[in-house]
């Protein structure tokens, strides 16, 4: 199907709207040996937090903080890794599970408040755009449509362009992109890392593509 897509605005942003709740912040105090932290004012959870993390070594910070959000999906092994992997900014974005791209992403920039720079800062872009057909749109849809304004050399485009040809199945459009939603009766807000796509990569702001979707071959089932 062909779309005709408007670029409206492309930001980048250091801190995510709405990445940590106040229950979030009592949770991590109590494990930073910071009790009763309930009975603090809403307003002052986030630098009692702080203060509290600034005690302790900023890899064991980091693991307490990687433990709270994603003992689910990582063993202790990996989150004894990604612990000291945060300090050297050596984390690849091409790690084997980009699901947790958007999380490993909170965790560091809280990190990197908390510690005033020592963690490296990551950053976030924030696309806002319209799409005409408006019908069914999802994260795949948007990304290969996204795509064919992103320079050559993006990373998107260099990994995954037999899936963005409708060659391949692309599932992982759905982690690449963090986050997807309606702002407008026809427009779009994405979110997802500058690693996957930058403010300086995008060359057209109007244009029309043809958006192919990913068939499965018969004889493969």
């Amino acid at each position: 199907m062909t779309y005709h897509i408007i670029i409206n605005n492309v930001k980048t942003v250091e801190e995510l709207n709405g990445a940590w709740t106040n229950n979030d912040f009592i949770q991590l105090l109590d494990l930073f040996g910071f009790p009763d932290a309930e009975q603090s004012k809403p307003e002052e959870l986030r630098d009692l937090l702080f203060m509290a993390i600034s005690d302790f070594e900023p890899n064991e910070a980091a693991e307490i903080i990687l433990k709270y959000k994603l003992s689910d999906s990582l063993n202790d092994n990996q989150i004894e890794q990604i612990s000291h992997e945060m300090l050297l900014d050596k984390i690849s974005e091409e790690y084997s599970d980009i699901s947790l791209h958007h999380e490993l992403f909170n965790i560091n920039q809280l990190l990197f408040k908390a510690y005033n720079g020592t963690f490296p800062s990551a950053k976030a872009s924030v696309v806002e755009f319209e799409i005409q057909p408006n019908k069914d749109i999802d994260k795949e849809i948007v990304l290969k449509a996204i795509s064919k304004t992103l320079s050559g050399s993006n990373v998107i485009k260099r990994l995954y362009s037999n899936h963005l040809a409708g060659k391949e199945n692309f599932d992982e459009a759905e982690s690449i992109i963090w986050n997807l939603k309606p702002i407008g009766e026809s427009a779009y807000q994405l979110i997802t890392s500058e690693y996957w796509m930058s403010r300086d990569e995008f060359t057209e702001a109007e244009y029309d593509v043809e958006v192919i979707e990913f068939e499965e071959d018969e004889d493969d089932n």
